[in-house]
């Protein structure tokens, strides 16, 4: 039984994609191993949206071929798409497989340990044949709707590294969702690129989510990173319904409409706020987090002062921050006004102390209000970890608690740990 392991950077479609290849390997009847393991394979599905995703790819490469220079070494994800040549060029690499030929690895792999030479270009281009992700280094099952974008924001890559927006058949994707559930998965999250544009024969995302909102089965379903112009007029009335996650990761990129503009972005702050306002209004405790990015060429100190605002007025529980980064062939790349290091590191710490403190506000709210915990791990000492419906992370100590299973429980204080958890008990 050859060893494989595999490593992810990135976002949860690229984590979707791996879990599947896990699965189609372990249904094959290879051995998974950790990482940092001796193994016969290793995979490593790469990120190319920051500079800092490529420096993090080319590491993780670097660092298994010096401690397993006999292992085969596969890339692939967006990094293999954007930087093929290089990558191909690179000691101890020796397949670099895009995008539109992922789905192939399994196969390509066989080939190789039949004593043959196989090009990854030389199978079909395939975005959506992956196995159902049985066997995944998640509690949750990631689904995957659809692949590409079409908006082209100046900044972006993904693009030319994903492709145009597709959107995977709506039955493929209720059958994948039965599989799972059967399975024993208790949450279910959609995944893509540019997910709130799905549209497939007609059925848009609010239809699709209503479709599987629909399904039997005790399950919850969360909905991940998606773009704010992707709405429909009646869609937060499906988060009355008590499978649907009351989180959404809605990215924001700016407070400002000037740079909102120039990102060629497809709604105005004044949009979003708007939107942000009409959840609050109907869910209180919504939970909202973002995007944004600090830094880009042209920013002003008052357009920065405007995404702070919007930061705060928003109260957003988490913000995940980036600065700027020139992606070759984007439009931004040849704006003027581009910004120092120096500014960018400022912005960016300002950015995340605010998203600190809207954190710590939002959890305060939240004591002493029930959530539906799914147990993803129990540790040594009895401690289980895991998240609520509003993607609180919670901890509880309790006995003969099971992992994948839901429990009832209050958060009652805060954990001040690596990350900000919240104690609760059982109710």
């Amino acid at each position: 039984m050859k060893k494989i392991a595999f490593k992810t950077l990135g976002c949860r479609l690229n984590q979707y994609e791996t879990d599947a290849l896990a699965s189609r390997f372990h249904k094959g009847s290879y051995q998974l191993v950790n990482y940092n393991e001796p193994a016969d394979i290793y995979i490593v599905n790469t990120c190319t949206v920051t500079n800092q995703s490529d420096q993090k790819s080319r590491q993780t490469i670097h660092q298994a071929v010096k401690a397993n220079p006999d292992g085969l070494m596969l890339v692939t994800g967006c990094m293999a798409t954007n930087h093929k040549q290089s990558l191909l060029e690179t000691p101890g690499i020796d397949y670099v497989v895009d995008n539109d030929h992922k789905t192939s690895i399994f196969s390509l792999i066989e080939s190789h340990f039949r004593g043959e030479h196989p090009d990854p270009e030389g199978f079909d281009e395939d975005l959506f044949s992956y196995d159902p992700a049985f066997k995944t280094f998640h509690t949750r099952s990631l689904i995957k709707i659809q692949d590409g974008c079409d908006n082209f924001c100046t900044f972006c890559i993904i693009p030319s590294v994903r492709g145009r927006a597709v959107s995977r058949p709506v039955n493929a994707i209720l059958d994948n969702i039965r599989e799972v559930i059967d399975h024993g998965f208790k949450e279910v999250v959609l995944t893509g690129v540019n997910i709130g544009r799905y549209d497939f024969d007609g059925v848009n995302f609010e239809q699709l989510v209503a479709k599987i909102l629909e399904l039997p089965g005790d399950f919850r379903l969360r909905i991940s990173s998606i773009e704010p112009d992707g709405f429909t007029p009646h869609f937060f009335e499906l988060f009355q319904h008590e499978k649907l996650a009351p989180h959404l990761h809605l990215c924001l990129q700016s407070g400002s409409e000037a740079i909102l503009l120039k990102m060629r972005r497809m709604y105005t702050a004044r949009e979003f706020r708007h939107l942000a306002e009409q959840l609050w209004d109907r869910y209180p405790d919504f939970n909202l987090t973002t995007d944004i990015i600090v830094g880009f060429p042209g920013e002003t100190e008052k357009d920065f002062q405007d995404t702070v605002q919007m930061a705060k007025d928003l109260r957003f529980s988490h913000i995940h921050t980036f600065k700027y980064s020139v992606r070759n062939g984007t439009r931004a790349e040849r704006m003027d006004g581009h910004l120092t290091e120096k500014i960018k590191n400022q912005r960016s710490a300002v950015i995340r102390k605010i998203s600190d403190e809207n954190k710590q506000l939002y959890f305060n709210q939240m004591m002493g209000k029930a959530q539906r915990m799914l147990i993803e791990r129990i540790s040594a000492d009895g401690i289980a970890r895991g998240y609520g419906e509003n993607y609180i992370p919670l901890r509880v100590k309790s006995k003969a608690l099971v992992r994948n299973t839901f429990i009832n429980v209050k958060p009652e204080s805060i954990y001040q740990g690596k990350e900000m958890e919240l104690w609760a008990k059982l109710s």
